[in-house]
């Protein structure tokens, strides 16, 4: 008798805890708190937003960066992307090099587009920050894995 494994336990093998964030109007002219890591490093193996409302076309840089909790400085996860117009589908992610610009893809994402190497953060926020006050929703998703035992990530 065989055993299926089912599509949430591949992943789990593979990329690790799956969170997920509700859409959500982007953040006006601010930076906006996207997820919360606690207890300890985590790996951050794939990060991908997809637009759910277009986004207004209007000039808009944009990129994701990482709030530490601790007196750290807030650093940046990449580099702006003008996000003016996208439309429904659009999906963004990072690379995991932090000068390369947040990466965009109508409907999917190559895989040179999201992290060749997963993304050590220690506690603290991962944020989208946007330059413009534009409308539009986008939703987000994380997969990661504990380093420190006791630690997770959680959708703001």
């Amino acid at each position: 008798m065989s055993t299926l494994i089912q599509g949430d336990q591949v992943r789990a093998l593979l990329r690790g805890i799956k969170v997920s964030r509700a859409t959500a109007t982007l953040p006006q002219t601010a930076a906006g708190a996207l997820f919360t890591v606690s207890g300890g490093k985590v790996l951050i193996t794939g990060l991908v937003g997809e637009v759910t409302t277009v986004i207004q076309t209007q000039a808009d840089n944009t990129k994701l960066t990482f709030d530490p909790a601790d007196a750290g400085a807030t650093q940046d996860l990449c580099a702006v992307l003008d996000i003016t117009a996208d439309a429904v589908g659009t999906m963004y992610s990072v690379t995991g090099t932090p000068g390369t610009a947040m990466q965009d893809a109508l409907n999917f994402l190559p895989s040179n587009k999201v992290p060749a190497q997963p993304i050590v953060l220690k506690p603290g926020s991962i944020l989208l920050d946007c330059a413009a006050s534009n409308t539009g929703s986008v939703k987000w998703e994380l997969t990661y894995i504990p380093l420190d035992n006791g630690a997770s990530v959680a959708a703001v």
